[in-house]
């Protein structure tokens, strides 16, 4: 009896984002120092967060979260990736790569789940203020956070298990720089119907149903502060949840163009390109993002800087 689980290829070769070797270098140097920004601003955040006792708040506690999904995000691909770049083989073992993705898809959905909450912390603080500190209890709090993790762990334990049961007979060379989940199917050898529609089912409702949830909470929101009097509110309301968005709409959009279409109308260099905007460069702006556009944040942190300066000079 033939086993379907079987594979002849016992590693893949990533080609990365250009075969062109006057590239390589110029592309080191762009995603190495794209990484430490990434791996510093979140590790920054995280430690402001953390030593400032007036942001352990449930807005600051699920942002500091969401900094260390993009840690574990980026460092899922970029590290392997620059590791490639001088490496003789670009290889990457079957069971390395199915890891790869699996994680990959973790950190994504973590992202997805974080994300809104964040836009339901922010519905209670605008809609129900007296209420906010009573609701979202740090209980709650620890409660989402948890359920972020357990459903962003089931979530990528399905699709990859989908991926392994799938077979690569020959060509084991991957047209990316990680191993994504098109550019493997793209390779098989064994039918993808089943992997596509888990994909357009299952992951349509993870990463929609939170964006859906999100936009009727910015709704709330904005019906809300709308019919508020008060013109200074309006704007304090409004830009406490204007990084948040900015994040939403780079995040989202990039995610639904790389994988809500047809497997047969994926493009190879477009899916490269975007990859990079969702796991490298939104997770590196992310910080600033934050930092820029909340005054908390930005006034947390001249203290901090001001408190580092007093100690140095003693």
């Amino acid at each position: 009896m033939e086993d379907t689980n079987w594979t002849s290829v016992s590693h893949f070769v990533l080609l990365g984002i250009s075969t062109h070797p006057r590239e390589q270098i110029p592309l080191f140097v762009l995603f190495l120092l794209m990484y430490a920004i990434n791996m510093s601003g979140n590790f920054a955040l995280i430690t402001l967060i953390i030593s400032t006792p007036h942001l352990h708040t449930p807005m600051y506690i699920f942002l500091s979260n969401l900094a260390l999904a993009d840690i574990c995000f980026t460092s899922t691909t970029v590290p392997t990736m620059l590791h490639n770049i001088y490496s003789p083989t670009k290889a990457i073992s079957y069971m390395g790569c199915l890891a790869q993705t699996y994680f990959f898809i973790c950190f994504v959905a973590m992202e997805n789940f974080l994300l809104a909450i964040m836009a339901y912390d922010r519905y209670i603080a605008i809609c129900h203020p007296l209420r906010y500190p009573v609701i979202l209890t740090r209980m709650l709090c620890s409660q989402m956070v948890a359920l972020c993790h357990i459903l962003s762990h089931l979530h990528a334990l399905l699709h990859t298990f989908l991926m392994g049961q799938l077979i690569f007979c020959a060509d084991n060379r991957i047209a990316h720089f990680f191993c994504d989940l098109y550019p493997l199917m793209k390779l098989s050898c064994s039918s993808t119907h089943l992997n596509t529609l888990m994909i357009h089912t299952e992951g349509v409702i993870v990463i929609h149903g939170a964006l859906a949830f999100i936009i009727a909470s910015y709704a709330c929101i904005i019906s809300v502060v709308l019919r508020s009097p008060s013109a200074k509110g309006t704007w304090k309301a409004f830009s406490t949840c204007g990084s948040h968005l900015t994040v939403v709409a780079v995040f989202y959009g990039t995610l639904t163009w790389v994988y809500f279409q047809p497997l047969t109308s994926y493009s190879v260099a477009k899916g490269r390109i975007l990859s990079v905007m969702h796991t490298v460069v939104t997770p590196m702006l992310n910080p600033f993002i934050y930092s820029l556009r909340n005054e908390n944040v930005k006034v947390a942190f001249r203290k901090w800087r001001s408190r580092t300066r007093l100690s140095f000079f003693r």
